[in-house]
C-alpha cells in the first residue's frame, strides 16, 4: 500500500512532484522501465526551493551529480551508522 507522501515526492520520470498514490504506483514502473530524467529532477527541485538533499545509502554517485547539476545545494551523505546518529542530530 502506499500513502500520500508527507512531503514532496518528485517522479524522476516526470522530474516534478507527485503526491496522489496511484499515480505514484504508475511511476515506480515506468521508472524501472524507462529512462530516468535526473538532470531535470535536481532542477526542478532547486527551482521550488530545496537547498539540501541528503543521500541514504553507500556511496556518493548522486551526490556528486547534484553537486555537478546545483553548485550552490547542500548535499550530506548517510552511509553508515556514525552517519546515521549524525543526521538524526542534525534534524
Amino acid at each position: 500500500v502506499i500513502a500520500a507522501p508527507q512531503v514532496p515526492l518528485v517522479a524522476n520520470v516526470r522530474a516534478q512532484a507527485v503526491s496522489d498514490p496511484d499515480e505514484i504506483r504508475a511511476l515506480l514502473v515506468a521508472q524501472v522501465t524507462g529512462s530516468v530524467r535526473w538532470r531535470e529532477s535536481v532542477m526542478w527541485m532547486a527551482q521550488a526551493g530545496v537547498g539540501e538533499v541528503w543521500e541514504i545509502g553507500a556511496g556518493k554517485a548522486l551526490s556528486g551529480m547534484v553537486r555537478r547539476i546545483v553548485k550552490e545545494m547542500d548535499v550530506r551523505n548517510v552511509g553508515t551508522p556514525d552517519d546515521v546518529v549524525a543526521a538524526v542530530a542534525a534534524v
